[in-house]
């Protein structure tokens, strides 16, 4: 196979990258919606690093506050 040839699942990924990058808010809109349906992968791709720091800040919180207040 030669190696200048893209196969057709690195085009599809290549243009959902590209697309995350043109639009980040709406894909982090779409995103959210497809969480629901448990699809990790696209919620960790949208929201970059600092949203998943962020997100994970917000869990441990929402952990220690309802351990504080449900004893």
């Amino acid at each position: 196979m030669s190696e200048d040839k893209e196969t057709p699942e690195r085009t599809r990924e290549r243009l959902r990258q590209a697309e995350l990058k043109r639009n980040p808010t709406g894909n982090m809109n779409d995103t959210f919606n497809k969480a629901g349906t448990g699809n990790l992968a696209d919620l960790a791709g949208s929201l970059g690093w600092k949203g998943i720091c962020i997100l994970i800040l917000i869990i441990l919180m929402g952990f220690i506050l309802s351990s504080i207040f449900f004893k």
